[in-house]
């Protein structure tokens, strides 16, 4: 739990401080990148992880994230300006890379799936906390000119995150000699982050015809193209291909990449737009957000009543629903700003989105054994990251383009513009989920009512 406070208050507690970010190292424009370094860093770096885990085992992986976290936090509390923010919250993103997935991969490991039903409730907490505590921190440290604190925060927070999993997490791991995939990594990395690249500074740093622009995108391509090759004929490949060859597996990735991109449209966008459209303090926007964030663990943690009453499927559908509905208002009423708004329509999101993530992850971690958990897992991380990172992408140059056309980017016109395309976006977005999660089929629930088989011999039981 504590883990995973790490990556909650980090999701929550820096949108609010945006503002003042930019106001004391400039960069305006550059701003999406705080996000998506982040992203694609985790993004790169948890397939790798996840495959990791399997082969050494879970606790070292996630002592290893928990160190990368914790000096990516001590280096943006320091950074001097925008690129080098930008850059140590790649060192962040890293770290995170390894804590979020591995996390939720202990707790798959130790837990049946009726077990997780609960549990996921307690995990549900920590969100539910994070989404008050993390807006509340932020916006106050912005108030106060001291937003370097929304990263020293994170200090203490690790060590005893590290301190409690030394002490506390117990494994045995039958290690063998493996093989790392260096050059599928490395390919993913470039790849990924060349088109991240084109995508943000496509209209900004040059024409979306340029030949940066076409040189980025196409070599991107190749690249990606040149990683499943690799990655078909690697002896312990870094992404199993053969995750996507099995339909629950592939149908519950492309569901958290969708819910990976409307997270992030919200997440990065309400803040920035409430404090420019209607000039309200950062803590009052943080605390409209808090709502999103909020409404997600209260869903969580009753959807394993739910999933076990009706299925996987039929929940992750219902979730869907609530989550266009609430997508469809806050674009509805972009063009007319209001803070109770926004918090009620952003709170039927988070319902949604509760009944979705975690029920399509454990649906896909309860299809494999031991041994395939920790790269089912990452795959889902993967997807989730990925769609966060290029959905930030998009958004940010979409909300980019918006305001190249006003001669005051920063007025509150241009931000309302700017953000009311933003939000039509993630209601698309939530829209092409939903196409996901029809195509999701019905799974049995196995392990509901007696010890999973696949369960580790040193796992916990009741």
């Amino acid at each position: 739990m504590v883990t995973t406070g790490l990556i909650a208050i980090d999701a929550t507690i820096l949108a609010t401080a945006v503002p003042s970010i930019v106001d004391d190292l400039g960069g305006f424009a550059q701003f999406p990148w705080l996000f998506s370094v982040y992203l694609l860093a985790q993004a790169v770096s948890v397939p790798i992880y996840a495959k990791l885990s399997d082969t050494v085992g879970r606790k070292p992986v996630v002592l290893f994230g928990i160190g990368m976290f914790l000096l990516g936090s001590l280096l943006c509390g320091f950074a001097w300006s925008m690129p080098a923010l930008i850059a140590f919250r790649a060192v962040q993103g890293l770290g995170a890379g390894a804590v979020q997935p591995i996390a939720v991969t202990i707790a798959g490991d130790i837990y049946t799936v009726a077990e997780r039903a609960r549990v996921q409730g307690y995990l549900a907490s920590v969100w539910a906390i994070s989404s008050v505590v993390g807006p509340t921190l932020g916006g106050v440290f912005s108030e106060l000119g001291i937003w370097r604190w929304i990263f020293f925060v994170n200090v203490p927070m690790c060590v005893l995150a590290g301190w409690l999993i030394v002490r506390n997490f117990h494994e045995q791991v039958d290690r063998k000699g493996h093989r790392i995939d260096y050059a599928g990594a490395a390919l993913l990395t470039v790849a990924l982050t060349l088109i991240v690249l084109a995508v943000l500074e496509g209209g900004q740093a040059w024409a979306w015809g340029a030949w940066q622009s076409v040189s980025a995108f196409g070599a991107g391509a190749l690249l990606l193209v040149a990683f499943v090759l690799v990655e078909r004929r690697a002896a312990e490949p870094v992404l199993g291909l053969w995750v996507f060859s099995r339909r629950l597996l592939l149908t519950t990735a492309l569901i958290a990449f969708g819910v990976g991109a409307i997270l992030i449209g919200l997440t990065s966008y309400v803040p920035t737009y409430l404090e420019g459209a209607l000039g309200v303090s950062p803590l009052v926007s943080g605390l409209a957000l808090a709502s999103l964030t909020l409404g997600w663990p209260l869903a969580a943690s009753l959807s394993g009543r739910v999933y076990l009453r009706i299925g996987f499927r039929s929940c992750v559908l219902i979730g869907m629903a609530l989550a266009i509905t609430g997508t469809s208002l806050v674009a509805l009423f972009a063009d007319t700003p209001s803070v109770a708004r926004v918090a009620v329509s952003v709170f039927v999101v988070g319902l949604g989105l509760g009944l979705v993530a975690t029920p399509s992850l454990i649906a896909a971690q309860s299809s494999v054994p031991w041994e395939e958990r920790g790269v089912v897992t990452g795959t889902n991380m993967f997807a989730r990251s990925m769609g966060s990172a290029v959905g930030v992408a998009v958004f940010g140059a979409l909300a980019n383009s918006v305001l190249a056309g006003y001669d005051e980017p920063r007025s509150a016109e241009a931000l309302t513009a700017a953000g009311s395309t933003v939000f039509v976006a993630v209601a698309v977005a939530a829209v092409a989920t939903l196409g996901a999660a029809l195509l999701m089929p019905r799974t049995a629930l196995p392990g509901a009512d007696r010890a999973d088989p696949a369960d580790r011999a040193d796992a916990p039981r009741r």
